[in-house]
């Protein structure tokens, strides 16, 4: 593990607490601009948009097994990105991961 991973692992653990934790790994990020932490960082807040969003659309949908598909989903995914930040691994997440990369190039 390189010192940048070091340095950013715990901004990078940070972004994936809740969407409240993806801001403040963000604001942590802005002065030390450290490469894996805006990688995690974006995956994270990525995944935070989508799960709103979908949420947003299957509320609608009113069914208690969209439901439950979505949060088991968006829980694997989440998990799958957190332990990538523990590891140190700049792996994207599954389906959407190099989107967010892509559209959140701004982080």
């Amino acid at each position: 593990m390189n010192d940048t991973t070091k340095q950013g692992k715990n901004i990078a653990i940070v972004s994936y607490i809740t969407i409240i934790g993806s801001f403040i790994a963000f604001s942590m990020n802005m002065d030390a601009k450290n490469d894996f932490a805006a990688f995690h960082i974006r995956q994270a807040f990525g995944l935070w948009i989508s799960f709103f969003a979908l949420g947003f659309l299957v509320g609608h949908a009113n069914s208690i097994y969209a439901s439950m598909a979505l949060y088991l989903f968006f829980i694997i995914l989440l998990l799958y990105g957190f332990t990538g930040a523990l590891s140190g691994k700049k792996q994207p997440v599954p389906l959407l991961g190099k989107l967010f990369q892509k559209w959140l190039g701004f982080i």
